[in-house]
């Protein structure tokens, strides 16, 4: 298929800026043979007892941060993945030409960084200190480039899953569609004998990627690291197993699951590795059944699979209707539960 196939007209008023105050409170469309609207907290009225929600637990960091070059010039970084305490890989952005071997200061501390080395689109950096406790300090909320604002404090908890693991907090962007839980919610979700798997995927630069080829199926993807115990497998084994369906919140989960599925040769067993995992129409999906999902940018790898996952012409009407009836859309915005996988 070619990209502009993927391609939709967005009002901007309808790009959520700021998240509502009340997690539980954004609209949520049903896709299944027709078109629904909901409240997210309906939720627990449309899953089952045999029923899994597979959840990613993966935290956001202040992947955001500033520097100056010894010239003055201004340095924006953004953290794409930690090698170790001290080194990284990073995306830059600057008006003045950086290279290798410079040394660019990050405060008035004396904290600084050095340029090591550069790949295709990123440099290799060393910092003068460990990287996570500058970044809790100094770094800001790495919201995404279509919120127009600077990041606030708010955005410090707004901008994280309820169930976000401190232990993981490696991701440069949250998994969006985990952002409509709250505890109540999880709570009569609990109650109703729904399960709830933790699976891990560190969104990095794979999922946010722009496709610049024509014909999709020529796009890369950027490697993300991925992470399923033995409780989560069996937790997911047993809802197959009692005819629940897997029930998969956002699409990094998705991309977790399938990829270990297609890693194992068909199975679904414990793995920590990396996904490079590109999914688009006529992909076969093995193990997900449903998806809750956010709206997303037009022409990109996640608007692409939800097409494979529901259909291409089914997406599209459904983003026509939630257009039409003032949804929401990205990262801030509304949700869509997909019930049905095009065959």
């Amino acid at each position: 298929m070619k990209l502009q196939d993927f391609d939709y007209l967005l009002p901007k008023d309808l790009i959520a800026s700021f998240p509502l105050k009340n997690r539980s409170l954004s609209k949520l469309l049903l896709v299944k043979d027709n078109l629904t609207n909901h409240i997210f907290r309906d939720l627990p009225e449309l899953l089952g007892p045999n029923d899994i929600l597979v959840i990613n637990d993966s935290k956001v960091i202040n992947a955001r941060f500033f520097g100056k070059k010894t010239s003055g010039a201004k340095v924006e970084f953004l953290l794409e993945r930690m090698l170790d305490d001290q080194v990284a890989i990073v995306q830059t952005k600057s008006n003045s030409r950086l290279q290798v071997g410079e040394r660019i200061e990050l405060n008035r501390e004396k904290i600084f960084l050095k340029l090591i080395k550069r790949s295709k689109d990123a440099f290799f950096v060393e910092f003068s200190c460990q990287i996570k406790p500058f970044l809790k300090k100094y770094g800001k909320v790495p919201l995404p480039p279509y919120i127009k604002r600077e990041a606030r404090y708010s955005d410090l908890s707004n901008y994280q899953t309820i169930y976000a693991d401190p232990k993981k907090m490696e991701s440069i962007a949250a998994p969006t569609a985990g952002l409509h839980f709250d505890k109540t919610l999880l709570d009569l979700l609990r109650l109703k004998g729904v399960s709830i798997a933790n699976i891990t995927l560190h969104v990095g630069m794979g999922t946010f990627k722009p496709i610049k080829e024509l014909k999709i199926e020529d796009h890369n993807m950027h490697k993300e690291r991925i992470e399923i115990d033995q409780a989560s497998v069996d937790l997911i084994l047993k809802a197959k197993s009692s005819k629940g369906r897997v029930i998969c919140v956002g699409t990094t989960s998705l991309r977790c699951l399938e990829s270990v599925y297609n890693f194992n040769n068909g199975t679904l067993k414990p793995f920590k590795g990396e996904t490079d995992v590109f999914i688009y129409p006529g992909y076969k999906f093995g193990v997900v059944d449903s998806l809750i999902t956010n709206f997303h940018l037009p022409k990109s790898t996640l608007l692409i699979l939800v097409s494979a996952f529901a259909g291409h012409e089914r997406i599209m009407s459904a983003y026509n209707f939630a257009i039409k009836n003032r949804y929401r859309f990205y990262s801030y915005g509304d949700a869509m539960f997909i019930n049905i996988q095009s065959s």
